[in-house]
Order: C-alpha cells, then structure tokens, then sequence
C-alpha cells in the first residue's frame, strides 16, 4: 500500500504532472486536486484506502497465525462458497422447478440479491484485490521513474 501519510495531494500532483501533457489541462487538473483537498475528497480517499488496507492484513494475519482457530481461517472462503452455491441452487429451482406466481417474485428478489453477493465475492478473491495491488505497483513505478522532460 502507499504511504498514505504524507497525504494524496502531492502523489496526484505527481501524476498529473507525468501523465498530463498539455500545460494547460496540466493546471486544470492540479486545481481541481486542490479544490478536492479543500474540499476532504482526498482525506476521505485516504481513509478508505487505508481502512481496505488494514482489513487485508487483519485477514492476512488471521489466515497466517498459528495461533488462530482453524474456523477463523477459512469462514471467509465457507462464506464466498455457500453464496456461490446458493445462488446456482436457486437458479436451478427456477429454471427446472414450477414456481407459483406467488412465489416467483420473492425468488427473483433472493436471486437478485445472491447475483449482487455474488459478484462481490468474484470481485473479491479474483478482481478488486488483486487489480488494486497490481494499480498500486504500477503507481509506485510511475512515481519512482524518472522522465527526462519533467526533470
């Protein structure tokens, strides 16, 4: 993860000042990230990005400690497995069972529900993760390179 805490103002002008040619739309953009400093948007990204972060190494140090019932360790997989699961079982019932038109709609409303569960659990274990660790590498690569026409 980042080091947060000298704030996202001067990572983002950082960013901006690599990524944005045009000298012009190159100040339009630092002054926005002002106005959004001024403003909290930055200090409330940070926070959320460090609340992600410590949620992952508890889970890390959960997963990875000796010491920690074997429950502990793998309720989170149980959990993604039973609402994968439920959500195939209930398409199974409405595409090989006969539903009564009472209960179809409250079946459609659970599978709804399960299909959104569901895709968080994918963005989990297979997305958001892993494509957030990979953003934070390629960040910290631009961050660190040197470019001989900002110098």
């Amino acid at each position: 993860m980042l080091q947060l805490l000298t704030g996202l103002l001067p990572i983002g002008e950082k960013l901006v000042e690599r990524l944005v040619p045009d000298p012009a739309a190159r100040a339009k953009a630092i002054q926005e990230l002002k106005k959004m400093e001024a403003e909290g948007e930055l200090a409330r990204l940070e926070a959320e990005f460090a609340d992600r972060d410590s949620a992952r190494k508890r889970e890390t140090a959960i997963s990875t400690s000796e010491h920690s019932p074997w429950l502990n360790k793998i309720i989170t997989s149980l959990l993604a497995l039973g609402i994968v699961g439920l959500a195939f079982a209930l398409f199974a019932v409405i595409l090989f069972l006969e539903v009564t038109p009472a209960n179809k709609d409250i079946l459609i409303f659970l599978l709804g529900n399960l299909t959104t569960l569901v895709g968080l659990v994918c963005s989990y274990y297979f997305g958001s993760s892993v494509g957030s660790k990979d953003k934070t590498e390629e960040i910290k690569g631009l961050m660190n390179k040197k470019d001989p026409k900002f110098d």
